[in-house]
C-alpha cells in the first residue's frame, strides 16, 4: 500500500469549477505544479461519464508518479483500477469499501472536526483521516469548523495520516502542515483559478509549504 507517498498537496476536482473539457487541462495543471494526490468528485456526471473520466485521471495522475483517488464509490474505483477510494460517514463504510477494493488500496475517511468519528476509522481501517473545515470555504461554507488544537490532538493520537481540509490556501497552508497534517487538501484555491498557468503556479506555492516546513529549524 502506497501510504509513503500520502504526503504533500492533495488536488481535489469540483464539477462547478472543472466541468467537461476542462477537468483534464486543470488536473494536469495542478500535478505539473507539484500535487501528490488528485481525487476525482463528481456528483453531478453520468455513471458513464465518470468511468470515462476518472480512467483519465488515473492515466494522468500515473505518468506524474501521483496517487488516484475517487471520491465515494469504491465499485468506480476496483473499476478504473484507482490506487484508493474517499468515503464519507454515509457512504457504505470501511469493511464495504475495503470488500471492494482489497487490501492493497487506500481508504480515506472524512471524519470532520470529531475526535469520535476518527477513531471510529481508525478502529475500522482507515489508511487516513481527513478533518476540517479548518477555514472558511468556497465548496462547503456550511461545514462545522475544526480548531488547529483539534487537528494537533488528532496528529498526536492516530498512527494514520491526517488530511487537513477546508479552505486551504497558500497563506495557511503553513499553519496546518506545523500542526501536523502530512497533506492538505485543495479544492477552489487550485481550480478556482482563471486558466491552467495560474493552477499550476496556485499548486507550486502550496507544494511549497511542505518544502519550506521541513527545512524549518
Amino acid at each position: 500500500m502506497p501510504l509513503h507517498r500520502l504526503h504533500g498537496l492533495y488536488a481535489i476536482t469540483d464539477p462547478a469549477l472543472t466541468p467537461d473539457e476542462h477537468l483534464l487541462p486543470a488536473a494536469e495543471a495542478a500535478l505539473r505544479g507539484g500535487a501528490k494526490l488528485l481525487q476525482y468528485r463528481d456528483k453531478t456526471a453520468s455513471p458513464t461519464q465518470r468511468e470515462y473520466r476518472a480512467a483519465q485521471l488515473r492515466q494522468l495522475c500515473h505518468q506524474y508518479h501521483a496517487l488516484f483517488i475517487v471520491n465515494d464509490d469504491p465499485a468506480l474505483a476496483a473499476r478504473v483500477n484507482a490506487d484508493g477510494v474517499h468515503i464519507g460517514q454515509s457512504d457504505g463504510g470501511i469493511n464495504a469499501a475495503r470488500d471492494q477494493l482489497g487490501g492493497s488500496r487506500i481508504i480515506g475517511v472524512t471524519c470532520h472536526g470529531d475526535l469520535t468519528l476518527a477513531a471510529r476509522a481508525a478502529e475500522a481501517g482507515a489508511d487516513y483521516l481527513a478533518m476540517g473545515r479548518f477555514f472558511t470555504s468556497h465548496t462547503k461554507p456550511l461545514a462545522p469548523p475544526a480548531s488547529l488544537a483539534l487537528l494537533r490532538q488528532a496528529c498526536q493520537q492516530f498512527h494514520q495520516p491526517v488530511v487537513a481540509i477546508g479552505g486551504v490556501n497558500p497563506d495557511n497552508a503553513p499553519q496546518l502542515i506545523n500542526a501536523g497534517a502530512v497533506s492538505v487538501a485543495v479544492i477552489h484555491a487550485l481550480f478556482g483559478q482563471t486558466d491552467t498557468d495560474a493552477i499550476e503556479a496556485a499548486a507550486r506555492q502550496l507544494s511549497a509549504c511542505f518544502q519550506t516546513n521541513r527545512s524549518a529549524p
